[in-house]
């Protein structure tokens, strides 16, 4: 895992010195791993032609459908400053397990846990502004704006208090919906996401670059190519390249400097039960548990060893149960 790392953002940036010069490999493994908690990417090594993602993105829905028969399937759209959100609804309740995917991804990535999920609880999977089947307005792609919009979900589907399961880029998005609305948020579940800022000012700005140029999708491929685990399937990959090479430049590039905004970095507590699924890194540092329990002192945290980024994905099952646990370790949500 750890060689197809550096190869891949070594193959994607060094090429590139007008946004490259003064960072060592290890510093951009440990960057990029970090950011993207934050991120949910593609994970092939070559652009996909639109006509093909098309048709990948059809056959992903497709098959979400089938996998999802077992439950009741609600797919649902509400409104954020005159924009339109999609999300699915299983179940009823006033409170509810509430799904939240990572950059440039949908909520198609949750189909292995929805469903079972669902057996349990309420459950409700949201396209974010600028995803999936969500508009696409030239807006700002704000944390804050991410967190308004689960709001708006809920207060559609008439939730009152939830569960919220952000991966990668989705953890930043939870955090700042605890901070808007504690009332509402019963507990957050992490999957490698992060809880602390990614680099200084100058650096990101040189990564973000990346993604603002003409090739912008090879760039964001090739980075994620290293990120797999050994268990993604190929017809996952498909599924999570689709997604990210249909996401607009705009919202992307938005959407990533959203999360290197300095102001969700703070240190202030998460006041709550927290799960952290992380997979595991060598360039986290020895002290990562620590700094998170510092932020989260209520933590339940696990570092899996043979996964990559899109855990969920990886090992359902494994998963599944961790969080099934959790909710009834801390008698969250009613069965």
């Amino acid at each position: 895992m750890t060689k197809k790392l550096r190869h891949a953002f070594i193959s994607t940036f060094i090429p590139e010195p007008s946004f490259t010069v003064g960072l060592l490999p290890k510093r951009i493994l440990h960057l990029h791993r970090l950011l993207f908690f934050a991120v949910a990417l593609v994970l092939a090594l070559a652009v996909t032609p639109s006509a093909r993602l098309e048709v990948n993105s059809a056959k992903a829905e497709k098959s979400s459908t089938k996998a999802d028969k077992s439950a009741t399937r609600e797919s649902r759209f509400t409104m954020l400053d005159g924009a339109r959100i999609h999300y699915v609804n299983y179940g009823k309740g006033s409170e509810a397990l509430v799904l939240i995917h990572g950059w440039t991804c949908n909520l198609d990535n949750w189909r292995d846990q929805a469903p079972d999920f669902a057996k349990r609880n309420r459950v409700i999977v949201i396209d974010l502004p600028g995803h999936g089947q969500s508009d696409k307005p030239q807006i700002t792609y704000s944390m804050d704006l991410f967190a308004r919009a689960v709001d708006a979900v809920l207060r559609d589907a008439r939730v009152k208090r939830a569960v919220l399961v952000g991966h990668s880029m989705g953890t930043p998005i939870a955090r700042q919906f605890y901070r808007k609305y504690p009332e509402k948020t019963l507990a957050i579940v992490i999957v490698d996401g992060p809880l602390r800022p990614f680099g200084d000012k100058a650096m990101m700005d040189r990564l973000i670059a990346g993604f603002r140029g003409p090739n912008y999708q090879e760039v964001v491929t090739k980075m994620f190519a290293g990120m797999r685990g050994p268990n993604l399937s190929a017809e996952a990959q498909d599924r999570i390249k689709a997604s990210a090479l249909n996401t607009p430049q705009h919202v992307l590039v938005s959407a990533m400097e959203g999360m290197v905004d300095a102001s969700i970095w703070g240190q202030d507590k998460i006041n709550l039960p927290v799960l952290a699924i992380m997979a595991k890194n060598p360039f986290f540092g020895p002290d990562l548990e620590q700094l998170y329990k510092s932020i989260a002192p209520r933590l339940d945290f696990q570092m899996w060893d043979g996964v990559g980024h899109f855990i969920m994905m990886e090992k359902p099952k494994q998963f599944n149960e961790v969080v099934l646990a959790f909710l009834d370790k801390n008698k969250l949500l009613k069965k």
